[in-house]
């Protein structure tokens, strides 16, 4: 029975220890295989719109990463920083052989001071009481943290701003193909007509050369945009952080974007809401607190320490650890530097220069935040008033080539009027396009300089 229970312990220690050898490879062997199907769905967009690729951007976009990164290295600083108020708890071992004791004469006598063997273990204790670099971090930690978050807000909307322009250049260029492809059935239609015609005897071979060289063009026109849009798409594409070698398709509605190029023109800026604005008032904060700090360098450092020293001592190294003659004591330090050749004044200095500084950092951006708002808010309008312009022009040039067409296949016009007013639709329709996304980029700087884009 005995002999039974140790076997069985004997194996449920041996599969005990088993588990604990194969659980970490478990645990890694679950991690590659989910780790891929994660990656998947987080790096890549079936299709998205404007709003969709910018949330991609703002999680997947290197410097965004980076901005929470450095997020999380501010707030480990000021971790470590605070750290210091603690109490500051360590231990000292040494061990020593003398191989020549010292020899002191002591009434004419030599006398030997020590032994041959020592060794000694140290518990020390301090607290800082009043430190002005513990006091800084204390201070300022709130502000370090808030600049290390409005870094990564700064890059976000400044992503955004550049995410979105591409998005608008990536569509027009759509746009442009989309009216080569609709001219080029129409340039087919009419070329089918005129070679008819010319075969028919009616006209002359004039007019089927005209519709060939005018549909080649277009062609030609469709695959220079083609190839421009490529590379439009990759810079998007690097904008989000989008992986290499994966497609990205874009979904928009023409006619909701039409309805989005409206914007309230009467409101004024406000400083207070700009992102910079913002980073410059908490540089300010921490700039005054660095002043208080290099003042409080006329202060003296106080600390309370304490120490509980283990001391062996024996002729004997067998024997060292028998006997021990330990001693301890408390003390409250007190730290102060009289004189350091106007170090401190000049520190005193300077940090009052960097805050009159940013003062002027502060003013200068109020100034720039009016003339940036100013300019593109005339931008705005120009566009704005361009783009009523060419949506008209589109529908009377659209009107003008319906109706020509119609004479010249009554034999009213001449083929040469028909391609003028099919240039002139085409042309009214890329410039609609144009000037639609370029009223929607304009927008987006004046959101930006009156500070409402957020993220």
């Amino acid at each position: 029975m005995n002999f039974y229970c140790k076997a069985k312990t004997i194996r449920f220690l041996a599969l005990s220890i088993l588990l604990l050898i194969l659980a970490p490879m478990l645990v890694v062997g679950q991690q590659v295989t989910t780790t891929p199907q994660n990656g998947a769905e987080q790096n890549t967009l079936a299709s998205g719109t404007l709003e969709d690729i910018i949330q991609y951007a703002i999680k997947n976009q290197p410097i965004i990463q980076q901005s929470v990164i450095d997020e999380r290295i501010a707030e480990n600083t000021v971790k470590s920083k605070l750290a210091d108020w603690y109490p500051q708890i360590n231990f000292n071992y040494n061990l020593q052989h003398n191989f020549i004791i010292q020899t002191s004469v002591i009434a004419g006598n030599p006398v030997r001071l020590g032994v041959n063997n020592t060794s000694a273990g140290q518990f020390t204790l301090s607290q800082a009481i009043f430190n002005r670099d513990v006091l800084l971090a204390k201070r300022t930690r709130g502000d370090v943290l808030l600049q290390a978050s409005q870094n990564t807000t700064f890059n976000k909307i400044d992503l955004a701003v550049n995410v979105s322009k591409a998005f608008y250049d990536v569509l027009a260029t759509t746009e442009q193909i989309r009216v080569s492809e609709e001219d080029i059935v129409r340039l087919e239609r009419s070329l089918k007509d005129a070679q008819n015609q010319y075969q028919s005897g009616v006209a002359d071979k004039i007019d089927y050369k005209r519709a060939t060289i005018s549909l080649n063009n277009t062609k030609a026109a469709k695959k220079s945009n083609e190839e421009v849009l490529k590379g439009k798409m990759e810079y998007l594409k690097s904008l989000m952080g989008y992986p290499l070698g994966n497609d990205l398709k874009i979904t928009y509605d023409s006619l909701q974007l039409e309805r989005e190029t409206m914007l309230d023109t009467v409101q004024g800026p406000e400083v207070n809401s700009r992102i910079e604005f913002q980073q410059l008032s908490t540089q300010k904060r921490l700039l005054e607190s660095n002043l208080q700090y290099n003042k409080m360098s006329f202060l003296p450092t106080v600390s309370a320490n304490g120490a509980y020293n283990l001391n062996y001592q024996n002729n004997q190294f067998s024997d060292l650890y028998g006997n021990n003659f330990p001693n301890s004591f408390a003390a409250l330090t007190l730290s102060l530097p009289l004189y350091q050749g106007g170090k401190r004044k000049a520190n005193i200095n300077t940090a009052e220069w960097q805050v009159k500084r940013v003062d002027l950092d502060i003013k200068n951006l109020k100034l720039n935040v009016n003339s940036e708002y100013s300019n593109a808010l005339g931008y705005y309008k120009g566009s704005l008033a361009n783009l009523i312009a060419q949506k008209e022009n589109v529908d009377l040039a659209r009107e003008v080539y319906d109706v020509i067409q119609l004479q010249y296949r009554s034999g009213i016009k001449t083929y040469l009027e028909v391609i003028t007013s099919e240039t002139d639709l085409r042309l009214a329709r890329i410039n609609y396009y144009n000037a639609l996304y370029q009223v929607l980029a304009n927008k987006i700087d004046v959101q930006k300089a009156l500070g409402q884009l957020n993220y």
